[in-house]
């Protein structure tokens, strides 16, 4: 499954030392001066998953292949961005072919670090960046409108909806609401998705702190999980500073960094699966001598879709999925001590695939 995250923010705030540390590489230029990332840079970084480890000792497989989740270090947004500011509209359009965003805010004070708006204010910049994207939403929509309702008026169906989710979206920005504020009708989901509005994403805001405060945040970040909570979204405190040096350690040196500064794990895997559950995303295994493998779905998606996303081969001719939990497959010892404990279920077009399910799949070709 293609999944991408923009990781957005005004400049210098530390996007492009959070992605060097996402991709473990110097791929983003990471200086103090505002735009000094130009091109949009793509990130393709596994997901951290200690159970795949697990069931690959289980399994003595050859390979372990984790899932993949594609990070998009977009460069820094200023004020009257969706006017053409700083480099405006064209980052604007590189954050729409985007799942979700993960919204950087600077929270903490180095005078060696500029800020473009002259102050340390997470609040204030997350307001200007959900403004920004908020005003592209009402150009992108206006633009639309005329259009869709003259062929509405000709009795164009889908026009028609289309026309209705457009409204009710500006109805929402014109009040000063992002979109996701509106109530769209189940059915509607498609279709309001395909709008492909900037303040329709789920978001997720990244409190970039001092090294100091890496372990328990600080004041600042403290403020941008009170704003998360109150807009429903998801907040993560890391130091991209840190987690940048954790990257270019080795295993070892790493587990031993982590411990002294008292973290259980890196910033980053904290980071990586509040994207995956901000998208309603899970995982279930295949796993063998060859290889153990994670696969991503959505949480409620039957076995036949899980299938599907291996091969649709696999959904078009599905017959049952031998399935065992995660739990049932250690402490069972694999798949012959599960299936001999009748661990092991056969589950047909109708099961719904639970997070940690390994599963074998039997199809007609």
């Amino acid at each position: 499954m293609a999944l991408k995250v923009a990781i957005v923010g005004l400049p210098n705030v530390g996007k492009s030392t959070l992605f060097n540390a996402l991709t473990q590489t110097a791929a983003a230029q990471a200086a103090n001066y505002p735009f000094c990332t130009i091109e949009p840079n793509t990130g393709d970084v596994a997901v951290p998953e200690a159970r795949l480890e697990v069931l690959a000792r289980i399994a003595g497989s050859k390979e372990i292949i984790p899932a993949r989740i594609n990070f998009v270090d977009i460069a820094g947004l200023v004020r009257g961005a969706s006017q053409g500011e700083g480099l405006g509209n064209k980052f604007l359009a590189n954050i729409r072919d985007c799942d979700a965003i993960a919204f950087v805010a600077r929270c903490f004070v180095d005078t060696d670090v500029t800020h473009v708006e002259g102050r340390v204010d997470p609040l204030a910049d997350l307001e200007i960046i959900e403004t920004e994207l908020m005003l592209a939403d009402l150009e992108s929509l206006e633009k639309r409108k005329d259009s869709l309702e003259k062929r509405a008026k000709g009795g164009d169906k889908e026009s028609i909806k289309t026309l209705s989710l457009v409204k009710l979206a500006l109805e929402q920005l014109e009040a000063g609401r992002p979109a996701r504020a509106a109530q769209v009708p189940e059915e509607d989901a498609k279709a309001w998705r395909m709008l492909q509005l900037l303040t329709s994403k789920p978001e997720l805001y990244v409190a970039n702190v001092d090294e100091g405060s890496a372990e328990n945040g600080n004041a600042l970040s403290a403020l941008v999980a009170e704003r998360a909570a109150r807009d429903h979204a998801s907040s993560v405190a890391i130091s991209a500073k840190i987690e940048s040096e954790i990257a270019l350690l080795d295993p070892a040196e790493r587990a031993e960094f982590l411990e002294t500064i008292g973290l259980a794990e890196p910033g980053l895997n904290r980071l990586i699966h509040e994207a995956y559950a901000l998208l309603g995303l899970q995982t279930y295994f295949t796993v063998g001598p060859k290889e153990a493998r994670a696969w991503t779905i959505e949480v409620g998606q039957t076995a036949p879709q899980a299938a599907g996303v291996i091969h649709t081969d696999f959904e078009k001719g599905f017959i049952r999925a031998e399935t065992i939990a995660y739990d049932d497959y250690v402490r069972l010892n694999g798949e012959s001590g599960a299936r001999e404990a009748g661990k092991m279920r056969l589950e047909g077009k109708d099961y719904v695939v639970r997070d940690g399910d390994v599963m074998h799949f039997r199809f007609n070709t």
